[in-house]
C-alpha cells in the first residue's frame, strides 16, 4: 500500500510541476501587460504635458509680439505707453478676480496656476505674475505644477532684465526635473544668458549639454546648434 501511494505521489509531481509553472507564467504575463500599460499611461501624460507647453510657449510669444507692436503704434501716434491704461485698469479692479493684486492660494493648485498663467499668457501684471508663482511654490510644495512655475518665473525674471534670477529658476528646472518638458528649453536658455554675460566657453558647453542630454527634442537642438555655429 505504502509502495503504491508512493507511486502516485510521484506520478502527481510532473502535472503539479507542469500547473505551477503555467501559473507562473501567466502571472509573469499578467504582471507584464501591466507594466506595458502603465508605461503607455506614462508616455500619454508625458505627451500631453509637451503639448501643453508648446501651446503656453507659443501663446506667450504670440501675446508679446502683439504688446510690442501695440507699443510701437502707441509711440508712433504720440501716445503714452499702455502701461499708464493697465495702471488704471488694475486700480479699478483691486481685489477682484481679473486682477493679481493680494492674490492668495485656494487650495487647487491647479486652478490657481490656471489663474496665474493667464496673466502670464495675456503679457500682463508681469511683477505681480512673479510675486505670485513665488507664493504658489510656498504653498505647493508637492505640485505637478512646479517644474512650469520655475520655467515661467524664468521667463518673467529674464524680460525684467533680472538674467541671474532668471537663470536660478531656469536651473532649478533642470536639475529637480530633468524629464519635464520645460527642461531642454530651460537649460538652452541657461546658455543664452551665459552668452549673454560674455561667459561663451561656459555657455558653449551648456549648448554642448543640451544636444547630448536631451536628443529628441529637436527644436532646441536646432536652437543650440545655431549658437554653437556662431561661437566656432
Amino acid at each position: 500500500m505504502y509502495k503504491k501511494i508512493v507511486c502516485l505521489i510521484m506520478l502527481s509531481l510532473p502535472i503539479y510541476s507542469y500547473a505551477n509553472s503555467e501559473l507562473e507564467r501567466v502571472i509573469q504575463a499578467q504582471g507584464q501587460l501591466l507594466t506595458d500599460s502603465q508605461q503607455k499611461i506614462t508616455d500619454l501624460q508625458s505627451e500631453v504635458d509637451q503639448l501643453r507647453g508648446q501651446l503656453e510657449e507659443t501663446t506667450y510669444q504670440l501675446n508679446q509680439t502683439i504688446e510690442r507692436q501695440k507699443m510701437i503704434l502707441q509711440q508712433l501716434n504720440g501716445m503714452a505707453p499702455a502701461k499708464v491704461n493697465q495702471t488704471t485698469s488694475n486700480t479699478a479692479t483691486n481685489n477682484s478676480s481679473t486682477t493679481l493684486a493680494g492674490w492668495s492660494a485656494t487650495g487647487n493648485d491647479k486652478t490657481d496656476y490656471n489663474f496665474i498663467i493667464k496673466f502670464v499668457m495675456d503679457g500682463k501684471e508681469s511683477k505681480e505674475a512673479i510675486s505670485a508663482f513665488q507664493q504658489f511654490l510656498k504653498d505647493y510644495p508637492k505640485s505637478s505644477y512646479r517644474a512650469n512655475v520655475n520655467y515661467w518665473l524664468g521667463q518673467l525674471c529674464y524680460g525684467q532684465g533680472r538674467k541671474d534670477d532668471a537663470s536660478f529658476y531656469f536651473a532649478t528646472v533642470v536639475k529637480d526635473f530633468p524629464k519635464s518638458p520645460k527642461a531642454a528649453d530651460s537649460l538652452y536658455k541657461v546658455g543664452v544668458i551665459l552668452l549673454e554675460k560674455g561667459e561663451k566657453t561656459k555657455a558653449k558647453a551648456v549648448f554642448q549639454q543640451v544636444i547630448s542630454q536631451y536628443p529628441n527634442d529637436k527644436n532646441t537642438i536646432n536652437l543650440a546648434n545655431n549658437k554653437l555655429a556662431t561661437l566656432g
